[in-house]
């Protein structure tokens, strides 16, 4: 039975946060509010986890999990051969609406789908996702809606789609927004946007003035 509760409650909010990262560390699934839209996630590291997030929602391993993370300090552990220019995205939009497309530490011991050595990772501009990830470490995070459902803005539409199959519900209220990350590949020598979403090819190339978008 799916347990949930109102972080905007001083004391639910402690009690969900633990509960929250104590589902994740047995390789549960929890959704949780984002400053884009409700996320589904789980260990990133719990291949089970990121199996039962992926049949949550109905989803195939072409469509790798992305992954969010509490610090851009987390990144020397994941990524590899990130650039100046990736660092000088990150000090730009992060925490926010930047999804950054890099290759990963071929080390890792993780599964999230058909990666091809790549990560999406993120830093959410959202204080209770930030606390949770600070807790337990690197989240894998998708939308928190069945494949082919619009992403919920709120906890009663992640919970109507999703059910039982997730173990703790952290319902923060209406996220501010539908639009999605902008995701950013960096892991050639230009960086080259992937998709347009809460930042603009223009703000981007305030930072990245060579910024490639692609066809």
């Amino acid at each position: 039975m799916a347990r949930r509760y109102d972080t905007n409650d001083a004391t639910d909010r402690v009690t969900g946060l633990r509960e929250a990262a104590s589902a994740v560390r047995r390789g549960e699934l929890v959704v949780l509010p984002t400053d884009t839209v409700y996320g589904i996630g789980a260990d990133a590291f719990s291949s089970e986890g990121v199996a039962d997030l992926l049949a949550a929602k109905g989803r195939g391993r072409n469509m790798p999990t992305p992954v969010l993370i509490g610090s851009p300090n987390t990144l020397h552990g994941l990524v590899t051969d990130f650039s100046e220019l990736a660092w000088e995205l990150v000090d730009a939009f992060w925490p926010g609406a930047l999804t950054l497309v890099a290759k990963h530490q071929p080390s890792l011991q993780w599964d999230l789908g058909d990666t091809r050595g790549t990560v999406a990772v993120r830093m959410p501009l959202h204080p209770v996702a930030i606390e949770l990830l600070t807790d337990v470490g690197p989240m894998a995070v998708s939308s928190a809606n069945l494949t082919g459902h619009p992403a919920p803005e709120n906890c009663d539409a992640a919970q109507q789609m999703l059910g039982d199959s997730v173990s703790v519900y952290l319902d923060g209220g209406p996220t501010p927004g539908i639009v999605p990350s902008s995701i950013v590949d960096v892991t050639g020598p230009v960086p080259v946007l992937l998709r347009e979403g809460a930042l603009s090819p223009e703000e981007l190339r305030k930072v990245v003035p060579d910024l490639e978008v692609a066809n």
